[in-house]
């Protein structure tokens, strides 16, 4: 217990608490100075901020610079090699491979979180009329359910980036160590920014807090507003950190159409992620500004125009969905050639589809405006735009379909979540096209129809092709696998179970019941349905409790892992030993002179080694 007590994050939390006091008593100082009254929202404001620069001291995110600003030598082995065992993963690392774990801790805590958030409010709805919960409540539920299970998918991209990324390409480690550590720890004071709105008075808006109901609300909306702008930090250092690193530290012989498609999903990712984030994080800025300082950017009395922030926030949100989605599409297109022993279809295409998305993203926004006042003769090209991006997603679907045609499939765990994947988001994208044409959006819009809707978009883009993710680089990450038999029960469980919710969902939502309504009239008749729904909700979070279990127990007593487990083409499988050593290739060299998915062809290679172990040389001289 002392041991954990010393940890960065410790540190981190209880620097946290103490900026925060300290910037609001500094606040209140200086008003005092000047005469003013003490007022408890900036003041709040000013000590999370400050806090989440203090937890950042704590856990050592600027000692490193601030020694080399000073011209003082930094040993950056000690931070790679230093600590072991579990604590190195509550302090400040530069391996990738523990960032990326951190990343996943992280991001598993608040799969917690946000899961937890949504069982007490499917209670709620469980049965007309109130049961447990006002309104304000269950609209912060609703609202934080939302934002921090986006936050909890976001350090979950971030996670398996990390990790796996730098050894797909034959990277040593990232491309900026210090920065990658940096994006990861400023997440983490984000998130509990972010849970603490639930303290403050919570917010009535849903995630998107529009105004001028968010200029209006309680505390609660700020800290949500400042744990989001803060969470933007790290996904747009992150975002540079992965496009440096795969455009410039790939190994030899690894053109860009050599590389994994994942690499190429993720690249297209942090495109988005760092040209697209600051647009979130202004729209918030505007509305905490707005607050403080009784600005006018979005209040129609004042002169504002709340349509403007609906253009800045969605011109994020919906190309943030790509952010989302891109990185689960790369892992179906990088597992399924393993699994059916085929070459991945139209490669290049797939690729390119990846980048395809990424632009076309930016071009669909206001399919989300067409209730909202957008001019009319906008509403049909953003029609128009919405659909075409059915195009570089078609493509991905045509090669999966083309790459298991014939070939001898396999199922193990990750090959069920790759299918599971491909299902679900087939679902996803079929009942989107609904709410981006204007006609049928009129009707749609703010239903559950397009709650069950972005949840097959989300399972399948993200949590089932995550969960694939986990179950097969698992050994390489612990030299150990997860049980085939929970790892079944996991997948059986969850799937039927995420039908019963998501076809629930779309049915009220066709028969009118509208989202983030905390009652409704039970001469509806949707008691039973939201039953079920509810239901199929609790039987999702069984299952995952089951894949913790399996992921946690495994990590000890799972089976041995050793050597190409999956029979691989790919580097970190052919080349590197389970679980991979710090520095991944620090010494061992390789080419690329094939294809990465010839799978099956004989005699064909995707690496070869051109130099061994430089010490094992020079002992045999």
């Amino acid at each position: 217990m002392k041991s954990f007590m010393s940890t960065g994050i410790v540190k981190g939390i209880l620097y946290q608490i103490t900026g925060s006091f300290m910037g609001a008593g500094i606040l209140g100082g200086i008003r005092a100075l000047m005469g003013l009254s003490w007022k408890t929202e900036p003041a709040i404001v000013l000590g999370g901020l400050v806090g989440a620069i203090g937890f950042m001291v704590g856990v050592g995110g600027f000692k490193d610079w601030w020694k080399m600003a000073l011209g003082e030598e930094v040993n950056e082995a000690s931070q790679v090699f230093g600590e072991q065992g579990l604590k190195r993963y509550f302090g400040f690392s530069l391996d990738h491979k523990v960032i990326g774990i951190q990343y996943g801790i992280l991001s598993m805590v608040l799969l917690v979180l946000g899961g937890s958030l949504a069982l007490i409010f499917r209670v709620e709805l469980a049965q007309s009329g109130l049961q447990i919960l006002n309104f304000v409540q269950f609209n912060t539920l609703v609202g934080l359910h939302g934002m921090v299970l986006i936050a909890s998918i976001l350090m979950g991209i971030a996670a398996m980036s990390n990790y796996v990324v730098p050894l797909l390409i034959g990277a040593e480690d990232m491309a900026f160590p210090r920065l990658n550590a940096f994006s990861f720890w400023i997440a983490v004071p984000a998130s509990i920014i972010l849970m603490s709105s639930m303290l403050f008075g919570g917010f009535e808006t849903g995630w998107t807090a529009y105004p001028p109901l968010s200029v209006r609300g309680p505390m609660g909306i700020q800290m949500f507003f400042l744990g989001v702008f803060i969470v933007g930090w790290s996904s747009i250092l992150g975002a540079l950190n992965l496009i440096a690193t795969v455009l410039t530290m790939r190994s030899k012989g690894m053109e860009l159409f050599k590389m994994p498609i994942f690499a190429w999903s993720v690249l297209a990712t942090s495109i988005i992620s760092l040209t697209a984030t600051q647009l979130i994080g202004l729209s918030f800025q505007l509305v905490m500004f707005e607050r403080l300082f009784e600005m006018s950017f979005f209040t129609p009395s004042n002169g504002g125009n709340p349509i403007l922030f609906q253009h800045l926030f969605w011109f994020y949100s919906h190309p943030a969905v790509y952010i989302f989605v891109l990185p689960g599409l790369g892992i179906i297109s990088e597992l399924l050639p393993v699994f059916v022993r085929k070459p991945l279809f139209g490669y290049k295409w797939v690729a390119m589809s990846s980048m395809g998305i990424a632009l076309t993203g930016f071009l669909v926004w206001g399919h989300h405006m067409f209730t909202a006042g957008i001019e009319e003769y906008l509403r049909v090209p953003f029609m128009y735009s919405t659909l075409l991006v059915a195009v570089p997603t078609g493509v991905k679907f045509f090669s999966w379909v083309a790459t298991i045609w014939q070939g001898k499939a396999r199922f193990p765990v990750p090959m069920l979540f790759v299918l599971g994947g491909i299902i679900v988001f087939l679902l996803g994208g079929l009942t989107g096209p609904p709410s981006g044409t204007v006609s049928t959006d009129l009707h749609l819009h703010d239903t559950y129809y397009i709650v069950g809707h972005f949840h097959n978009t989300m399972f399948g883009g993200f949590i089932f092709p995550i969960f694939a993710a986990i179950y097969y680089w698992y050994p390489k990450i612990t030299g150990r696998r997860m049980s085939e038999t929970l790892g079944k029960i996991h997948f059986y469980l969850m799937t039927p179970s995420f039908f019963l919710m998501t076809f629930g969902q779309m049915r009220i939502g066709l028969l009118g019941m509208r989202r983030r309504i905390a009652d409704y009239d039970p001469a509806m008749g949707f008691d039973f349905t939201q039953l079920l729904i509810t239901i199929g909700g609790y039987l999702i979070a069984i299952s995952i409790l089951i894949f913790f279990y399996n992921l946690i127990v495994s990590a000890k007593k799972g089976e041995s892992a050793t050597g190409n487990v999956w029979n691989s083409r790919s580097p970190e499988w052919d080349i590197l030993p389970s679980p991979a050593p710090a520095h991944n290739y620090a010494g061992i060299h390789f080419n690329v002179v094939g294809e990465p998915y010839d799978y099956g062809l004989k005699g064909s290679k995707y690496v070869e080694l051109a130099q061994v172990e430089a010490q094992s040389k020079e002992s045999d001289e």
